[in-house]
């Protein structure tokens, strides 16, 4: 038996069950959650509804909403409008939303005014979009092109296609000079913000498309339809393979926990990413998972493609 621990021990391998943990509380946003982003205690959360939800993170209670205009469909049919990313800088709100005609609109909300950035007459399929700066903007299209657009002087600074896959997922680091982004490829691409040139890429972990990724302290986490969690580090890095599609993951601020995805129930490992330990498992999504977030290290968000978004403590 000795042996059998020491051999375990050896290999990595976590002797212990990770603790499962129902949602302390849940949240119910306006429609379907498609991202989430916090900023200055306040929760930010896109739907498919025409809405943009802000929940206060210390009530966990709905303070307000910025809603866009409806769309129509192909018979002409007023329809609500997904909206696919969101963020926030200061006291503006940027967000992607769906377009007539297929195409994407870029909107800023900012003193209760909604201004239309870049609409479907620019006939961009834009994706996600994150703040740079107070003028600068990041769009990844799903043609995978990234664009970095000035909102002040409305000219792009550069368009810039990484690759001829199809676009996934890009991710800022903390100080917004650098972005890693990823496509069908697998491909983990480390990209220069602000002049768009290729600084480093990371490859042969994910051998299939990479759906989400996330980026802190230099630490990168992919989520991949090759049912692999990847982790990777200026110097090395490892995979996790599991038995369903990985839609979801995140990192924790400081990187020492992971977050994915990983089931066909739509739970989330929670584990050490310089271990490996698989710690808590996080139970009760209602769809498939569109968003993991940290609130920090003890306390984390989940939304899935439906309104609840489960609140859990960590401990």
């Amino acid at each position: 038996m000795k042996i059998f621990v020491l051999v375990m021990l050896l290999f990595g391998i976590n002797l212990y069950a990770q603790k499962q943990l129902n949602p302390n509380l849940s949240l119910i946003a306006s429609g379907d959650v498609q991202d989430m982003v916090i900023s200055k205690n306040l929760l930010y959360v896109a739907t498919n509804a025409s809405k943009i939800d802000i929940f206060d993170i210390a009530t966990k209670e709905l303070v307000n909403s910025i809603e866009i205009p409806m769309i129509k469909d192909f018979m002409g049919k007023d329809i609500d409008t997904k909206i696919y990313s969101v963020d926030v800088l200061d006291d503006k709100v940027l967000f992607v939303s769906e377009g007539e005609m297929g195409y994407r609109n870029l909107w800023i909300y900012t003193n209760n005014t909604l201004q239309n950035v870049l609409d479907i007459k620019s006939k961009y399929f834009m994706r996600k979009a994150r703040f740079v700066d107070n003028s600068k903007v990041l769009i990844g299209l799903l043609t995978n092109e990234h664009i970095l657009y000035d909102t002040k002087t409305k000219k792009l600074i550069y368009n810039n296609q990484l690759s001829t896959s199809s676009f996934s997922d890009f991710t800022l680091s903390e100080d917004k000079l650098k972005f890693v982004s990823s496509d069908e490829s697998g491909i983990a691409r480390v990209v220069d913000t602000y002049s768009g040139k290729v600084l480093k890429e990371y490859d042969g972990q994910n051998v299939d498309k990479v759906f989400q990724l996330d980026f802190k302290k230099g630490v990168i986490l992919t989520a991949g339809q090759d049912r692999r969690a990847v982790i990777y580090k200026p110097f090395g890095g490892y995979y996790l393979q599991f038995d369903f599609l990985l839609y979801s993951c995140a990192l924790s601020e400081n990187a020492k926990l992971a977050a994915v995805a990983y089931n066909i129930e739509n739970d989330v490992l929670v584990y050490e990413v310089d271990t490996k330990n698989r710690l808590y498992e996080l139970l009760d999504a209602r769809a498939t998972i569109t968003k993991i977030l940290f609130i920090n290290e003890n306390e984390i968000l989940v939304s899935s493609d439906s309104k609840q978004i489960n609140y859990y403590k960590l401990n």
